[in-house]
């Protein structure tokens, strides 16, 4: 018989302060990587990117804590109006970074992408944990 694995339980809060420092420190790093090659603004748009993977992620975590909270009885119709316009202000903000100043601009995806990526090794770190343990 297999054992049970049992995960540990983390707060969203401290999964997304442990991305954001992360993500800070990388974000200075590829300001510096950047600027010694020559491309400082490519650095400033990917820290922009780093910051809005960061806004969506906390906003994201204050629509979950409504959605749970609300009694309203439309409360699945305003939590996927918020995904949508989340989402929609993320993307709209991202590609008038990437249309203003090309090819530079194009730093706002990755660091979006980046972020994300910090985000799910955080989330699956009490994860790896518990299996290295078992």
């Amino acid at each position: 018989m297999q054992p049970v694995l049992t995960v540990p339980t983390t707060s969203a809060a401290v999964n997304f302060r442990r991305s954001a420092i992360l993500a800070a420190v990388l974000g200075g790093v590829s300001l510096l990587m950047t600027g010694l090659l020559g491309h400082v603004v490519l650095g400033l748009f990917g820290c922009v990117g780093l910051g809005l993977g960061a806004l969506n992620s906390w906003l994201v975590q204050r629509s979950v804590v409504q959605f749970a909270t609300s009694t309203a009885p439309n409360k699945k119709r305003r939590f996927t109006l918020s995904v949508l316009g989340r989402l929609g202000l993320v993307t709209v903000l991202a590609l008038a970074c990437a249309l203003a100043v090309q090819p530079a601009g194009l730093g706002v995806f990755a660091g979006l992408a980046v972020f994300q990526l910090l985000m799910l090794g955080a989330a699956s770190l009490p994860l790896v944990k518990e299996l290295r343990q078992s």
